[in-house]
């Protein structure tokens, strides 16, 4: 077994056994060391957020002190959902590696699939223009961060 698996299967394990949420767990991972860590705490946090592989991505950016995560892979237990492979996405994680699929997180109960079919969308633009200034001031600032 992978040993950075194993550790993001360690992560699952503590979670759902203290009640925190799905078996969900996850590692970041930079030259070889573990710089990030977390788990599924959606219920211990009461926020649907708080997926295993954003719990990671938030420790590993503030263990680093960035955040930028070029050059860091994440390991984590099953396929990432659509939001934290955005976020792996906006981190700039270079390599997602999962052990479950899509499948198997569905057979247990989880909706990810539902969000990978989405075809409608419930947003709409509202006040656009005002908007535009808010984006017209930040473009005018000096040293802006493109995130």
């Amino acid at each position: 077994m992978d040993k950075n698996m194993e550790q993001a299967i360690e992560e699952a394990r503590e979670g759902i056994r203290a009640g925190h949420g799905g078996p969900f767990g996850c590692v970041i991972v930079r030259d070889g060391e573990i710089v990030g860590r977390g788990h599924n705490e959606v219920i211990k946090q009461q926020d649907p957020t708080c997926h295993g592989e954003i719990m990671a991505i938030r420790s590993a950016c503030s263990n680093l002190g960035t955040f930028d995560l070029s050059g860091c892979e994440l390991y984590t237990t099953a396929e990432p959902c659509p939001m934290c492979r955005g976020a792996a996405l906006w981190a700039n994680i270079a390599r997602i590696y999962y052990g479950c699929t899509i499948r198997d997180t569905d057979a247990i109960g989880f909706r990810d699939q539902v969000f990978y079919n989405m075809t409608e969308s419930n947003a709409e633009e509202l006040d656009r223009e005002e908007c535009l200034k808010v984006f017209e001031e930040y473009e005018n600032l000096a040293g802006k961060t493109p995130y």
